[in-house]
């Protein structure tokens, strides 16, 4: 018996495939795909928020200090003359940074290794790439799935089945009525 479902896909398909499952899975919160796909991901999904609730609180935050640049009313940089040169004038500011511990900062790389990135685009098409903003899933991992399931061991995806999908579903009542028309 093998380890894992081949899914009917050559290998490279099957991973960017699973991959795919498992960042929409963490990014939406639940996905609709076939039951064997289901338990494919759910495996890949499990021992990621394990890692995510163990390490949960395993940093600690630092105070650092940055250079943002000054805005006016409009949010433009404000520029002054400096020797004949237009620069942008900055201030100082204090900023809390968490710092991950070694621990921490591993068990990171290992779930960013296996999840793709994902880009939220704004809906209205104007100024979509000005907009556009990368979403941290393994932030989200951390700070949102690491408290909600610190206490639980395992078991943190649930697979519910929701019946037979369309094309299936329409070629069943074809069938069927064939039958009934036949006297069956």
């Amino acid at each position: 018996m093998a380890m894992y479902r081949k899914l009917g896909k050559k290998t490279k398909l099957r991973k960017a495939l699973l991959r795919n499952q498992v960042t929409a899975l963490i990014y939406k919160g639940k996905i609709v795909t076939t039951e064997a796909r289901a338990k494919e991901v759910q495996k890949i999904v499990e021992p990621m928020v394990t890692l995510a609730a163990k390490y949960k609180d395993d940093y600690e935050e630092v105070t650092v200090k940055a250079k943002v640049a000054r805005k006016d009313k409009d949010g433009k940089r404000v520029k002054e003359v400096v020797d004949g040169k237009k620069v942008t004038v900055f201030d100082t500011v204090d900023k809390k940074v968490k710092k991950d511990s070694p621990a921490r900062l591993h068990a990171r790389r290992q779930l960013m290794r296996f999840l793709y990135p994902v880009v939220e685009v704004p809906a209205d098409g104007r100024a979509r790439r000005k907009n556009s903003k990368e979403v941290d899933l393994v932030e989200k991992l951390f700070s949102e799935y690491g408290p909600k399931y610190a206490n639980r061991n395992g078991g943190y995806t649930r697979i519910i089945k929701i019946g037979q999908r369309r094309g299936d579903l329409q070629k069943y009542l074809t069938d069927s009525k064939v039958l009934k028309a036949s006297g069956i």
